[in-house]
Order: structure tokens, then sequence, then C-alpha cells
């Protein structure tokens, strides 16, 4: 039986998906099982990471169930990125995976920023990459300080893939377009990593994104079949919609809304990720922090289901009266990288309905994608006409039609709904020789359908209410910093005139 099929792995933020595709791009099986993030603690998101791998294990066993399994030519595994996990020297995880959700390294964040300058990182990376909370020095440098007992044992820190091909060759290597801001296109920048005692040594080898990283271990289903290094989610997601073509535009929606543009031409703005140069593509992408995840807020806060959200924001038009909502509810990624943002309801009254707030929200997350394409843009030099758009939040009509208005062009779906798992199947596709040239790997699994066309008089709507979103972003910044500062002084003036615990122990004057 011949070899004709790619598989192609995501293990996203909150699933493990997996998808067999032909090299006509037909698909012939996909698997889908969640997984949870816990958060230990305000501000913490972790995950365990034998979730991913048992579930890869079970997502390939059912594919080998189907028959499968002999005609598997290639693996390619992608993920989300800035997402850590620390081995020790066999390769086992020492603490849970700190998720590129989580807050914890802010305060590090801004002591490393503070060391670097812009001429700096754009010596370094060809673009202003800010350092964040979720950055991979970041991390390392919070463990360093905070845990030394798994810093000082461990002799990796890799991404969610990485660690996965790791389970599936034994192979630890990563590549550089992952390692964003630790890495450009010739692999680890020294300069960068000496930020951090001991970083540069706990960094796994980068190879090219169409290596083969190594073959599925003896012993295992789909022994001996090629798995390719590939590269991180957004990536992969970005080159699963536009392909190599000069200008196209991505809108990918999952747990969060991911922007990309493919373009040569780099001019430095901040809060734009330019990636370095792969396979002669230049990307410019930027993440934000809640897509999904805002829904998925809303739905728990409201005991609604996602369908029940749907079907009311379908049967409830926008009016004068329905709010503006922020989406920032665990700040922001692009283009504002600052974690201390804070989400909102504005502008709401007695009229406002749970229709009104559910609308608000898909709106809320279609203005913080258009803030990411507006930055894009002007790093790109270019502004796509059309934007090819993939992932979960665009299974949903209505809020598709929204993203159009919103976004004031015509969107156009994939056939296949999972840009991420698309571009890693093109990739290994064409690391294991089966195409040419990534061009060619692109063009024949990647299938697109009929745009979905914005309405003229509701983008002139949006075009003005974007502009009060923006507005309304910074003037929510302040108050809330107004607000956390007061709480603060409060608590330790209350603290200070009398604990808890001696207040409660005083007897009530009352009592005889």
């Amino acid at each position: 039986m011949a070899a004709d099929l790619v598989l192609g792995i995501d293990v996203g933020t909150t699933a493990v998906k997996l998808a067999v595709v032909g090299l006509d791009g037909a698909l012939h099986h996909s698997f889908s099982r969640a997984y949870p993030i816990h958060r230990p603690a305000d501000g913490r998101a972790e995950q365990d990471p034998s979730d991913w791998t048992g579930l890869i294990d079970q997502g390939i066993a059912e594919l080998v169930a189907a028959g499968l399994g002999p005609r598997i030519a290639a693996i390619g595994v992608t993920s989300q990125v800035n997402t850590h996990v620390f081995l020790d020297g066999a390769g086992q995880p020492l603490m849970p995976a700190i998720v590129w959700q989580d807050g914890r390294s802010a305060g590090v964040a801004a002591e490393l920023a503070a060391r670097v300058t812009v001429d700096d990182l754009l010596r370094w990376f060809g673009a202003p990459i800010p350092i964040d909370a979720s950055h991979p020095l970041s991390r390392m440098d919070w463990a360093r300080r905070h845990a030394p007992e798994v810093w000082d044992r461990t002799r990796w820190v890799v991404l969610p893939k990485d660690y996965c091909i790791f389970h599936l060759t034994g192979e630890m290597v990563t590549d550089a377009v992952s390692n964003i801001g630790i890495c450009n296109a010739e692999g680890p920048v020294a300069e960068a990593l000496a930020l951090v005692p001991g970083a540069a040594e706990r960094v796994a080898p980068a190879l090219p994104a169409d290596a083969v990283a190594g073959r599925v271990r003896q012993g295992q289903p789909l022994a001996g079949v090629p798995v390719v290094v590939t590269t991180m989610d957004g990536w992969c997601a970005v080159f699963g919609g536009a392909g190599g073509q000069q200008g196209a535009g991505v809108h990918v929606s999952g747990t969060s809304e991911i922007l990309g543009i493919v373009s040569a031409t780099v001019t430095p703005t901040p809060g734009v990720v330019v990636f370095p140069e792969l396979l002669g593509l230049r990307l410019h992408a930027g993440p934000t922090q809640a897509g999904g995840a805002a829904l998925q807020w809303f739905c728990d806060w409201s005991g609604l289901s996602v369908a029940q959200v749907n079907a009311m924001v379908a049967a409830t038009p926008r009016k004068a009266t329905t709010p503006i909502f922020l989406p920032q509810l665990q700040g922001e990624r692009a283009p504002l990288w600052n974690a201390s943002l804070r989400g909102a309801f504005l502008g709401m009254d007695q009229s406002t309905g749970m229709a009104d707030l559910a609308r608000a929200v898909m709106e809320g997350v279609a203005f913080s994608a258009r803030h990411v394409m507006q930055a894009l843009e002007t790093s790109a030099g270019v502004r796509p006409e059309m934007l090819t758009c993939g992932g979960g939040g665009f299974r949903s009509p209505v809020w598709t039609r929204i993203k159009a208005d919103v976004m004031g062009r015509p969107l156009r779906p994939l056939r296949v709904n999972e840009p991420g798992i698309l571009g890693a199947a093109a990739l290994a596709a064409k690391g294991a020789g089966l195409f040419p040239d990534l061009a060619a790997a692109h063009a024949a699994i990647v299938a697109r359908a009929d745009p979905i066309l914005p309405d003229p008089k509701r983008v002139a709507m949006y075009d003005d209410l974007f502009g009060i979103y923006t507005d309304a972003i910074a003037t929510n910044a302040a108050l809330h910093a107004r607000m956390v500062a007061r709480a603060e002084a409060l608590s330790k003036d209350c603290n200070e005139i009398a604990p808890a615990a001696q207040i409660q122990s005083q007897p009530d004057p009352a009592s005889p």
C-alpha cells in the first residue's frame, strides 16, 4: 500500500488535534480532544505535558485502527508557543508547563526589558520583539530566581511541539522561528541568551523547519515514519492560510486571534512579531490574548452554551445601546503587549440584555483582531484586500460575518478548517521529499472556499466604533491602574490598623 498521506498534529492551548490529509488536500481522518488549563493562583496558567502526549498516542491509535497507518508518509507537529516545559536530562518534566497566558514572570520581564534597547532588538532579530511575561528568557529567569531547585535540575527548556517530537522520536530538537525572542534566522542569539545566566546551556539544538527531526521509535504505532521539525502554530497557521504569496493576509481564530501578513518589506513597528525568514518567507504576525477564550469566559459566566450565544447574536442586531466590550480579561499581547490591561463593558443601560452583551463580546474580539491587523499593515507595508480565515472561531457564521464587517474586507475560509495543521502538513510533506518545494506542497494540500463579503453599511458603522474601542483601552487602563493602586493602599492601611484575626477576637461591646 502506497504511503500517500500526511499526518498533521497541533498541540493547541485547549486541545490536541490530528488530521490526516492526502497529497490532493482531501481530509481522510480527524481527531480532537480537549484538556484543561490549571490556574493554581491568580495570574498563573499551567498544563500537564502528559496530557499532550497521551492524546497524541490516542489519536494515532485511532487512525491506525481505521487502517490508515501504512499510508502515513510523514508527520508534522506544531504547537502553541511561549508555553515552556522544563525537562531534566532524561527528558522528563520537572514541573507543570507554564502556558503562554501565565503572567507570573511580568516583574522579571520588566527588569530584563529595561536592560535592552530597541537598537539591540533590531540588531539581534531585525524587529523590536518585546520581552514580556511569556518570553522564554522571562520564564527561565523566573525559574532561576524563584524555583532554583527546578532550575538546577533543568537540562532543556522547550516548547510543547519539541517535547512531543521527543516523545515520538527520542530526539530533542527545536527550530529557530518557534524560539522567537532568543533566535534569529541563523539560530540562537548569544547576546540575548546572556541576559539570563545558564539560559544558553538549556536551549535545544535548532534545525531547519523542513528537516527531519527523527523517526517514530521502534515498537510504537507508525514506527519508522519520519517526523519533521516544522515550527510554531502561528507561523504554520499563517503559512497554511496564505502560502508564499507576497501581500497575502490571514486571520486565524482559536483560543486567541492570530493575524498575519506575508511580506519581504519590514518597517519596525511596536507590537508586531516579524519572524526570521524561513524557506524564503518573511511573516509578520500578532497574537491577541483572548479570542475564543473571551467567548468561553462569557459562556462560563452567563451559563449559556456557545450554540446558545451564537443563536442569540444571530437574532439580535446591533442597537445604539449595544455595549462595547474590551476583551483584555488577562492583559493583552499584540499589538499592546501589556499584561496589566483588564476587560470592561462600556455603555450598558437598563435595556441591556444578555444578547446585547453576547454580541458585544463577539464584536470586541473582532476589534482586537483589527487592532493587530492595523499594526501589521504598517509593519509589512501592504494592506491585504482579502484575508484567508480558519480556526474554531470561524465555525460560527454570525461571528464570521461580524469579523468581515469589522475588518472591512472579504474573508475566505479554508475547506479544511485547521490552518495550523495544514501548514504543519505542508512542511512535513516537503521535508519528507513528497514535493520539491514548499510552494508546491501548499498548493496541493490547501484548498479554499468562497469568500464571505462584508456589508458596506456595517463596515462604516464599525469604523466609527473601532475608534471608540481603541480610545477606551487607554482610558480603562488608566482607571484600572488607579483602582489597583488605591486598593493596595487601602489594604495596607487596614492591615496596619488591626489584622482581621484581632478584630474577630475582640468581645462584642453590646454583650453583657
